[in-house]
């Protein structure tokens, strides 16, 4: 879909519909959606004390024109009550105005900016929402279906109608940003969508070596031997049960610069998890094609860090096998070591995400970051403590914690979190290795989190349980059915934000 910004009044426009809101409880409206109202003769107002529409979230109302404005339609879409009004509404609004445009079958259509300037907030932020609600709501995975290309739902571009042609200029900078941002959350979306032999290891790889030569990034894939070499037990152990060979991909923007803050990001990429050994039942096996959600979402959010050029070193570790049963693989009660000589006792080949994160943070630390976070679809506890609607923190550091929080909260990507106290590490003891890697089910997330912090060691990291958020079995107004490509857009928000305000030195 193509986004323009022009000058004009939207009673004005000539295009196919226009889009306008009202918030719930309003009786008269103003702004844009009045004059629109004033040139239809008091039609939205007749609605409204009618009771057929009252500006409630995800409400719309159709209005034809009959010649009264230019546009042959009218859509009227809820905001909700101004006291809850937040960039989120922006963003549920604009989808559900996106999905109500696409289901008419309508190719072209122009809006206002909604809310620019209401609660507080800037009309660069309302853009930027309406920019990612429209295009994330419009997302559609068919790259493996046989169907015609030419879709007549698709919906082919959005005009932003700007009243004041000194503010024009902002709202094309942030399409820009709302852009590349969403471009990202996309690359994620599909990635994880597409079944596990079209995004095995050697694919994500290649993808990743693409979007470095697309963006100007450094990209490095260690095969098993570069693994090896570095004592990466932990991963290869994993790696053992299948005849895919793992990748461990390294991706850099800003390579070498010194001057910038150094951040990594992490990402599990077990592209399939069967659960080994320890495997998991059939039911709903399919799914784990999605086990790299994590890894998708550092690839993406990668993608938006080297589109936006922050000023910030950026690297993006994806470790990435599948995780397969057979004569090779790795069993309960095998012993592994990790990259920084930490030996391992498996419990559970059902774990493997965390061995795998293991010698990743390991790896991170030759970076010297100022953070680092990873993403992961971990465990089924975290989906336990906190259902679907937040994604479980646990940090060693709580500027960075705060930090995380702040941009969960902006972008809509909630976080919270978990503790961390020392007793969680009595459930890790073992008496044949330096630990074991699962505690039983007592706080399962929090024994996993647990352990990943024996290996980012004293750098301030962070860990995402995303499990429970990278998917979605129902439609949700910017989320469609399955892949979210949850975290791309926390990511991006954490580094912008730690350009505008970095810590004290």
């Amino acid at each position: 879909m193509e986004i323009y910004v022009k000058t004009g009044e939207i009673q004005q426009d000539k295009a196919e519909l226009i889009v306008v809101n009202l918030f719930d409880g309003v009786t008269e409206p103003g702004g844009a959606t009045g004059a629109v109202d004033r040139a239809l003769g008091g039609r939205i107002s007749r609605l409204i004390a009618d009771g057929d529409f009252r500006g409630k979230a995800r409400e719309t109302a159709l209005l034809y024109t009959d010649g009264a404005v230019p546009a042959r339609r009218v859509l009227a879409v809820g905001l909700g009550k101004e006291e809850k009004f937040g960039l989120e509404a922006i963003r549920v609004a604009a989808a559900t105005a996106a999905k109500r445009v696409r289901d008419l079958r309508v190719a072209s259509f122009s809006t206002i900016v909604h809310g620019g300037g209401r609660g507080g907030i800037g009309l660069a932020e309302a853009t930027q929402a309406v920019v990612e609600g429209t295009e994330l709501a419009l997302y559609e995975f068919k790259e493996l279906k046989t169907e015609p290309e030419d879709d007549p739902k698709k919906v082919r571009d959005m005009t932003f109608v700007v009243f004041d042609e000194r503010k024009r200029s902002e709202v094309e900078a942030a399409v820009e940003v709302g852009r590349k941002i969403v471009a990202g959350v996309h690359l994620a979306r599909d990635l994880v969508n597409r079944p596990a032999n079209y995004a095995t290891p050697t694919i994500l790889a290649q993808h990743a070596q693409e979007m470095a030569d697309e963006f100007g990034m450094a990209c490095r894939v260690l095969d098993e031997d570069g693994m090896a070499e570095l004592g990466m037990g932990s991963l290869l152990g994993v790696a053992q049960g299948t005849d895919e060979p793992a990748k461990f991909i390294i991706l850099e923007h800003n390579t070498g610069r010194e001057d910038l803050d150094a951040m990594v990001l992490v990402g599990k990429g077990i592209t399939f998890d069967s659960g080994g050994i320890s495997i998991k039942g059939r039911d709903g096996m399919e799914k784990m094609k999605a086990d790299m959600a994590g890894g998708a979402a550092v690839l993406g959010a990668m993608r938006a860090v080297a589109a936006l050029d922050l000023p910030l070193q950026v690297v993006g570790l994806v470790p990435a096998t599948e995780n397969l049963p057979s004569g090779k693989a790795y069993k309960p009660g095998d012993v592994v070591r990790a990259m920084n000589g930490t030996t391992i006792e498996v419990i559970s080949t059902d774990a493997e995400g965390r061995m795998i994160l293991a010698d990743a943070l390991a790896y991170a630390a030759r970076y010297q970051p100022q953070a680092v976070v990873d993403l992961a679809t971990l465990t089924g506890a975290i989906v336990v403590a906190l259902g679907q609607h937040a994604t479980g923190l646990f940090s060693n550091d709580d500027d960075l914690a705060a930090r995380l929080e702040a941009a969960g909260q902006k972008c809509f990507e909630r976080l919270w979190r978990m503790p961390l106290f020392e007793e969680y590490g009595e459930q890790l003891k073992s008496h044949v290795a330096d630990l074991k890697h699962a505690g039983g089910r007592p706080g399962g997330a929090v024994t996993a989190a647990y352990f990943l912090s024996k290996f980012a060691g004293d750098l301030p990291w962070a860990h995402l349980d995303i499990a429970g958020k990278a998917w979605t079995d129902e439609d949700r107004p910017y989320k469609p059915k399955w892949a979210t490509g949850h975290g791309v857009r926390l990511l991006v928000q954490f580094l912008r934000d730690w350009v505008d305000s970095p810590p004290a030195a």
